[in-house]
């Protein structure tokens, strides 16, 4: 397993299109999922779930994708249609965190909201140190409720991300990150 301090310094994400097979076996998507659980959970509610995309279910939930997309764009073209279609078939395995946080009486919803995104995060870190890329969306679709309820979430979920998880078909390239010195500032008491 990649160090765990170089992983964090060099992981990035890789585009769904530049994935290859073979994604994770299911012992491994199922340690992926555990590992992805033990986020920081104020109140233990798991506030979170998930829905497994492999296989053909990911063409399946593409034609949902894409019938939905050209019911909303009459004038979109077939090719358009099918790069809609298409969107979680690019990586051998998408998994969706699904954020089903609600009014609770003493832990805030933007808390729950936090720890469907923890969730998210620690995916993405676990398939990277088992050697697998990885890239967080969203994408239009994340927010279209036709779609959402044919994916099987009730009124008051919302997707946090769709992961992506694959291996790379070329060597990563990485980005330019922020300068630390444009983010932090240091608390003082001033006299």
């Amino acid at each position: 397993m990649t160090d765990l301090l170089s992983l964090f310094e060099t992981r990035r994400s890789v585009a769904p299109h530049l994935m290859i097979g073979p994604g994770p076996t299911p012992e491994e998507r199922d340690r992926l999922l555990k590992i992805a659980s033990r986020v920081p959970d104020h109140g233990k509610l798991a506030p979170w779930r998930f829905i497994v995309f492999e296989g053909e279910a990911r063409v399946r939930a593409g034609h949902i994708i894409g019938s939905r997309f050209k019911a909303l764009n009459e004038l979109a073209t077939d090719d358009m249609v099918k790069v809609e279609s298409n969107r979680l078939a690019r990586a051998p395995l998408v998994i969706a965190v699904v954020s089903k946080s609600a009014p609770h009486i003493k832990i805030p919803q933007w808390e729950q909201e936090l720890s469907a995104g923890a969730v998210c995060t620690a995916l993405t870190f676990a398939a990277n140190a088992m050697g697998f890329v990885t890239a967080w969306l969203t994408e239009w679709f994340a927010y279209d409720r036709v779609v959402l309820e044919q994916f099987g979430l009730s009124e008051g979920e919302r997707i946090a991300g769709f992961i992506h998880i694959g291996r790379a078909s070329e060597a990563p390239i990485d980005r330019p990150r922020p300068a630390l010195e444009d983010s932090v500032s240091h608390f003082s008491l001033k006299d």
